[in-house]
């Protein structure tokens, strides 16, 4: 919306961007009753300021400092939610949280500089020449601060999450208008750097994209109010980000769970979605972002089939080379077990590990290696400084349906084996026929000497139902809709285990994980098959000798 109200400052606003991230009206009670709940946290201030309590977890002063509460607030649409919103804002101005590091972090001054701005309506409504002053000189305080700052941000989302800070600024607020060009160039140059040609993001985080785009849609309009054209770029990148939305999606609307993607949020989603002008099939291809995707009929598989992110944006990626995920219709069945909405440090390490995700472990190591020296991890957190460096891929289109290869040398350097998977899903989506291969990296024999165990892994969602095949070469699988699956491997055991299932929109769920163990030089190729069957059939084994194996 525009702004209309202009005292005589040497700054005002021009106009307040959409926040198209969703609100709820029954949060701005608790507000005003000074219960803070944020990230699974909450904080009764008992009269006192929420800025001079001792943050119980990080994330919960990340949403603290960022503001994006305020939402709640104007959706509640009152009087009294307007004065309380004035006095929070009041209150941080007079108190500033000084000497707070995660208040003064530059994503979060980038968010609190944004939440002001799409919320000024909510905060400037009727209020005195003064409080406008006083509002805009500390946000023109903010402003500089992260222009002073930026350089030094993390890669990545906080870096870019700045510059669109910087840039809102400089379209909203007549005294950063001079900004704008050198704003626009340096969107342009991080979109370009970032945002991948397939629409992926850098740091392969499906979730990192709906975050951006609930920026980036609202800021190509801030443009247009302005009549500046958007820089092609701006255009560009979110033309290729909105298909990877539905390239990630299973039959749900949930997104598969690779490199630190946890609960899907379906209100931001949709709020996301409505702006996909397409809405068209998904791509099956995502070879610059590093994932592969086979639909048919109502069954979706997706796969991680990349090396890891450049180590500057690697602080949340995952050890998961070449684990997928599975779903019917609109249940899931394989799962990797990916990252809690909250409390994500005391999980960061367990979910970033390989055995997390479905795929193969050798002898219980990670196919990635993260920072290990705690001092370094202090200044640079855990990015990943070793694993896979190539990655290839192979993908046909048969009669028989499409098969998926790909392989990767995450366990070369540790144990010389070469890891090699290829799936094929059926035409009709009622089978996915699996191969797990294991071949030395150099020379002719697999290592021995109790170097090479192995755990072929497939986490279950936990609505799944799983009990073992009498033969103990397999399970059945009951998904909530009755819709029965048997995952069979020909001539290995199958074993139950405990999993933890972490992305659960009301936190981690107890699990169950299919394993098959084996050794390597004994074992060297695995084959596995996941099939819909009738539920009230007695499982019949396949026999082995006729089942065709698939294509090197």
């Amino acid at each position: 919306m525009r702004w209309r109200f202009s005292p005589a400052t040497t700054d005002r606003l021009l106009m307040a961007p959409k926040d198209l991230r969703t609100a709820d009206p029954t949060r701005a009670s608790e507000i005003y009753s000074g219960r803070f709940a944020f990230a699974g946290k909450v904080v009764i201030c008992d009269g006192r300021s929420p800025f001079e309590m001792d943050p119980p977890s990080e994330e919960w002063a990340e949403s603290l400092f960022g503001f994006g509460w305020l939402r709640h607030l104007r959706a509640a649409e009152s009087g009294i939610t307007r004065a309380n919103a004035r006095a929070l804002v009041d209150e941080w101005i007079a108190l500033q949280a000084v000497g707070d590091p995660i208040a003064w972090r530059t994503d979060v001054v980038a968010r609190r500089i944004i939440s002001w701005l799409t919320q000024a309506p909510l905060v400037l409504h009727e209020v005195d020449t003064k409080f406008y002053r006083r509002f805009l000189r500390n946000l023109t305080r903010q402003v500089r601060y992260l222009r002073g700052t930026l350089g030094g941000a993390r890669d990545g989302l906080p870096r870019l999450q700045g510059i669109i800070a910087l840039t809102y600024a400089s379209l909203c607020m007549k005294g950063q208008m001079r900004n704008a060009k050198s704003a626009t160039r340096r969107l342009v140059h991080e979109l370009e750097r970032q945002i991948l040609p397939d629409g992926g993001h850098i740091s392969r985080n499906p979730g990192v994209l709906i975050e951006l785009l609930l920026d980036l849609l609202p800021l190509r309009q801030a443009y247009a109010s302005n009549n500046i054209p958007p820089p092609p770029a701006l255009l560009n990148a979110i033309d290729r980000m909105m298909p990877m939305l539905r390239f990630f999606r299973h039959g749900d609307g949930n997104f598969a769970l690779f490199n630190g993607m946890g609960p899907t949020s379906a209100d931001l989603l949709a709020a996301v979605l409505y702006y996909d002008d397409a809405r068209g099939t998904p791509v099956a291809n995502a070879p610059h972002s590093g994932y592969q995707r086979l639909q048919a009929a109502t069954t979706v598989m997706l796969a991680d089939t990349g090396v890891p992110p450049p180590i500057g944006v690697s602080q949340e990626a995952h050890a998961g080379c070449l684990s997928f995920e599975l779903s019917s219709k609109q249940h899931r069945i394989v799962v990797n077990c990916g990252m809690p909405a909250t409390n994500r440090a005391s999980w960061r390490h367990v979910a970033r590990g390989t055995p997390a995700h479905s795929t193969v472990t050798v002898n219980e190591a990670g196919s990635c290696r993260f920072l290990a020296a705690r001092w370094l991890r202090r200044l640079l957190g855990t990015p990943i400084v070793a694993g896979p460096s190539e990655v290839p891929v192979a993908r046909e289109e048969r009669t028989d349906g499409v098969v998926l290869r790909a392989s990767h040398d995450g366990y070369a350097d540790m144990f010389g084996i070469l890891h090699q998977r290829t799936w094929r899903l059926s035409p009709d989506g009622r089978s996915l026929d699996g191969e797990d291969v294991f071949a030395p990296s150099s020379g002719e024999k697999l290592p021995g000497g109790g170097r090479d165990e192995f755990a072929v892994r497939f986490h279950l969602h936990p609505a799944v139902k799983a009990s073992r095949l009498t033969d103990g070469h397999g399970a059945m699988l009951l998904l909530p809709n009755r819709e029965a699956w048997t995952l069979e491997a020909y001539e290995d055991p199958v074993s139950l285990e405990e999993s933890v299932f972490l992305a659960g929109s009301e936190g981690p769920r107890r699990a169950v994980q299919l394993v098959i163990h084996g050794r390597a030089r004994k074992v060297p190729r695995v084959r596995w098959t996941f099939t819909q069957v009738d539920p009230a059939a007695p499982s019949a084994r396949h026999d082995a000798a006729r089942e065709p194996e698939l294509p090197l």
